[in-house]
């Protein structure tokens, strides 16, 4: 009997535990230009626990990569992004979104061309909504951008992970050409300071 008494105690403080847990995370998913840098940049960030690359936005279900890269699908490649918000806020992961792309540039980043690639907050609830509309205006007002900012802010209705081999990608695959002449400069550059 005290066995089953100590398992069930046990199972009471994980649950408890997980809980905790879960409270302690929000989440957040942005689109700015290839998913592989969007991760690699908030991978960087303390407080931020997981970046899982996918799509959103689109109309057609359970994309593929290369669906999504057709043009055809409606979705772009974007980040969720788990993150404790004790440590870092949703203000600070959109502070970081603003600095790590070029917002008024439409459907491309670089090289990369396409409405896949277009600059977009997905927000999940009407805090994250206003948050994201605030700081878009006040990025506008500060008049630090000659050309007006083309993102857009929508509520997100579905995230599908992207397949395997881009999770991690920059971690993994520091050598590839994309990852030493895109992603490692624009690294360097933000996080140098």
């Amino acid at each position: 009997m005290r066995k089953f008494t100590f398992y069930i105690i046990l199972s009471i403080l994980s649950i408890a535990m997980s809980n905790d847990n879960l409270e302690k995370s929000a989440r957040a998913v942005f689109g700015a230009g290839c998913f592989w840098c969007v991760e690699a940049v908030f991978q960087r960030l303390d407080g931020v626990k997981s970046v899982v690359p996918g799509y959103a936005g689109g109309k057609t279900e359970n994309p593929t990569y290369e669906s999504v890269c057709s043009g055809s699908t409606g979705h772009a490649e974007v980040a969720k992004i788990t993150f404790d918000p004790n440590v870092i806020s949703f203000k600070q992961l959109l502070d970081m979104f603003w600095r790590s792309h070029d917002p008024t540039t439409l459907n491309r980043q670089g090289n990369d061309v396409g409405t896949q690639y277009r600059s977009v907050i997905y927000y999940l609830d009407d805090e994250q909504k206003n948050s994201a509309e605030k700081s878009k205006s006040g990025v506008e007002e500060s008049n630090l951008l000659a050309d007006p900012i083309v993102t857009e802010i929508e509520r997100l209705t579905k995230f599908y992970p992207a397949e395997d081999y881009h999770h991690n990608y920059y971690k993994l695959n520091p050598e590839q050409a994309y990852c030493r002449i895109v992603i490692e400069p624009k690294l360097k550059k933000l996080f140098e300071k």
